[in-house]
């Protein structure tokens, strides 16, 4: 599957989802495809003007990975929880979560019975 995300501005969300792992696999600023290379897909495209009103963005992802402490360090001031830190949630994942630049909820998690500690 993959993630077809509004963007108000497509270089800006390449740019963190860059951090994430994610590179140019084709296309432009008008549809751009981003690859983590391991099958998982991120396809951004202009959003249409008042579609994305802040504070309102109803869309959101989950990054299934195991390097989630690794991610957590490069995003550590960006985390969403109170503990700035990932955490073993009731439903068995650990995870943190993030908004992108237009306040996508991205949550970054691998379930806790795989974790190798």
């Amino acid at each position: 599957m993959t993630a077809i995300l509004p963007s108000t501005d497509v270089a800006r969300s390449r740019a963190f989802y860059a951090r994430l792992g994610f590179t140019n696999a084709s296309g432009d600023e008008e549809y751009l495809m981003l690859s983590d290379g391991l099958g998982g897909e991120i396809h951004l495209q202009p959003s249409v003007p008042g579609w994305l009103i802040p504070g309102k963005n109803p869309f959101g992802l989950y990054l299934y990975t195991e390097k989630v402490d690794e991610l957590a360090a490069v995003f550590s001031a960006e985390i969403l929880e109170k503990g700035k830190r990932p955490e073993e949630k009731p439903w068995g994942m650990y995870e943190f979560s993030l908004s992108d630049p237009d306040e996508t909820l991205v949550r970054i998690g691998w379930p806790i019975r795989l974790r190798s500690v």
